[in-house]
């Protein structure tokens, strides 16, 4: 982890819960935020100082009064406060993404460490979670080989995704209020809205939210089995969606739209409705998958093949709720 990547996740985080108070408002004690925020009271002192050296509060006895609600520019750039695993991950995946990477090119790790600028070390990490899954064979040179992948391969991380995803889903219902993944989900339904307002110009940006949504519903699930494993499910999906470009637009915007009614029935903790767009939204992806690796099936007409609940009419916006 980077220096001070710690502190920076907390400082960040601890500027996003400043936004529930009013200003002149006293923000509370240090055991309360050491428990919100997962950190030390030592570590929440220093966020403390950090907060009033940036004149986001000033302290007035024993209350600490807020001054002014935080700005972008308050807070760290995410590279800063990303752990190095994530780092090494996001790079790769752009890499993959972007790289006009095909089965059987090989991968040198050692190039890729200094292109992604972090040890050889944590890339051999990275890569060495693949071969398990026969998504990449090392070879006794040290260098990899990206491999293919297969329908029966395919139907079977479908199957697994399904269930880790709902059982997530529902997981993250029963989260508290205070959770910072409820800020999150609320950021990410705002994004979606906005993404939508441009998507005929910017329907490529989807990939990054769409990894960025549903890491947010796996992280809630608590199980270091289900969040190690999206490693794999995101690479895939995000790699095939990529590489098939027939449709992407539109299948871009109907993922969304269905993203928007899945975030929706998490907002609301309506655990029905959660199961039933989780369950679309899977029987989709599952779809377009096999559609890219089979090659030669037609990617369905979007307007046909993705029906979800709630669909809006044309023109209609999705709505999503703000927790905070």
């Amino acid at each position: 982890m980077k220096p001070n990547t710690v502190f920076k996740r907390a400082y960040n985080r601890g500027l996003a819960r400043l936004g529930d108070y009013a200003i002149a408002s006293d923000v509370g004690s240090e055991p309360s935020w050491s428990q919100a925020l997962a950190v030390s009271r030592t570590t929440v002192r220093a966020i403390f100082s950090a907060f009033a050296a940036g004149g986001l509060i000033a302290y007035d006895g024993r209350r600490k009064v807020l001054l002014r609600h935080p700005v972008a520019a308050d807070y760290y750039p995410e590279v800063e406060t990303e752990q190095v695993g994530a780092v090494v991950e996001k790079q790769f995946m752009q890499w993959i993404l972007h790289g006009d990477c095909k089965p059987g090119q090989q991968i040198n790790a050692l190039e890729l460490s200094r292109q992604f600028g972090v040890s050889a070390s944590a890339m051999r990490d990275y890569l060495n979670r693949f071969p398990r899954y026969g998504l990449l064979e090392r070879r006794p040179s040290g260098s990899w080989v990206f491999k293919g992948f297969t329908e029966d391969f395919a139907e079977e991380l479908c199957e697994v995704r399904s269930m880790f995803e709902l059982r997530s889903a529902l997981r993250f219902v029963s989260l508290a209020d205070e959770e910072p993944a409820w800020a999150e989900l609320s950021r990410i339904g705002n994004d979606h809205l906005a993404l939508l307002e441009e998507a005929e110009s910017r329907f490529t940006d989807f990939s990054a939210l769409d990894e960025r949504f549903h890491r947010c519903i796996n992280d809630a699930s608590r199980n270091r089995f289900i969040v190690g494993f999206y490693d794999v499910i995101s690479l895939i999906f995000h790699y095939h969606y990529q590489w098939n470009k027939r449709h992407e637009r539109e299948r871009n915007i109907a993922a969304m739209r269905e993203h928007l009614t899945y975030i929706d029935a998490l907002q609301r903790r309506d655990a029905a409705a959660v199961t039933q767009s989780c369950n679309a939204h899977m029987a989709t992806a599952r779809l377009t998958l096999l559609a890219s690796i089979q090659g030669v099936r037609e990617t369905p007409d979007p307007g046909r093949a993705w029906p979800f609940p709630g669909r809006l009419a044309s023109g209609e916006r999705p709505q999503t709720r703000s927790r905070h």
